[in-house]
């Protein structure tokens, strides 16, 4: 269980998730290595850079399921599936992940750059989740992944107090930082959330009329706030997937299959 010896780990792996689909949809990319000329890697634009992990938990899951049955879960659905089950473990809701994603071939640093921040304003992250079909309650909905799990202090909106350096860690709950919950959206409500481009939700002159009844809607109502984490992450699963004979299922998910697999 790499829970045990990685309590960040759940909080890591549906970040994967979610940086995967935001980039050309929920193809992997993000797990493909440099592999120049063609491929540059993902993994080190801003949004990524010393601060998406989890890969080697993919690694294993992947060896263990390709020595089960070979060349059938994509590394794609991999992602998928892992997301789940770091909510489900960590408290929150559970759901039936739809599967049947190919990986693609391809990576998007040029996509990758504009991936959400933690410095955007509102207006910026309704834009990129509009980009993607994701509405005002997907936006509050996801970014209720930030109830468990750790951030840099330099992106956070004290910065960092005296003599932290800039990498280390605070939890983006305070309250309950390993138990996927409604707790976050107390902390906003507050005033004491930890990323800038959460308390937007609610400080931003837009907020009213469009993220900050939600965000109240669900500080009031856990079982409200699972049911629309649910149903978004549905839909975020299902950002331009590649099916059918589109894209191909990876031995290894750090790389694109050699010709004739």
């Amino acid at each position: 269980d790499a829970r045990v010896s990685d309590p960040r780990i759940p909080a890591s792996l549906i970040r994967l998730h979610f940086h995967d689909c935001f980039v050309q949809g929920c193809d992997a990319s993000l797990l493909l290595d440099d592999d120049l000329p063609a491929i540059q890697t993902e993994k080190t634009v801003p949004a990524n850079n010393n601060s998406a992990r989890g890969f080697p938990v993919v690694d294993d899951i992947k060896r263990a399921l390709e020595r089960a049955c070979p060349g059938v879960v994509s590394c794609a659905d991999i992602l998928a599936l892992a997301a789940e089950i770091s909510v489900e473990i960590s408290g929150g809701p559970r759901w039936r992940v739809l599967l049947g994603r190919r990986d693609g071939t391809t990576t998007n640093v040029q996509s990758a750059r504009n991936l959400p921040g933690p410095f955007d304003s509102l207006d910026k992250l309704q834009q990129k989740f509009r980009n993607v079909n994701l509405d005002d309650t997907d936006l509050v909905a996801l970014q209720g992944a930030h109830t468990f799990g750790k951030v840099q202090c330099q992106f956070t909106r004290e910065n960092c107090t005296a003599g932290q350096p800039v990498g280390a860690l605070e939890d983006l709950d305070r309250v309950t930082p390993n138990v996927f919950d409604n707790k976050y959206y107390g902390n906003l409500v507050r005033g004491q959330a930890q990323l800038p481009s959460d308390q937007v939700m609610l400080s931003d002159q837009a907020a009213p009329a469009t993220t900050a009844p939600i965000v109240h809607r669900f500080a009031s109502n856990q079982k409200d706030f699972f049911r629309n984490f649910v149903e978004s992450m549905i839909k975020m699963g299902n950002i331009s997937p590649l099916t059918g004979r589109d894209g191909e299922i990876r031995k290894n998910c750090r790389r694109v299959n050699s010709k004739g697999y």
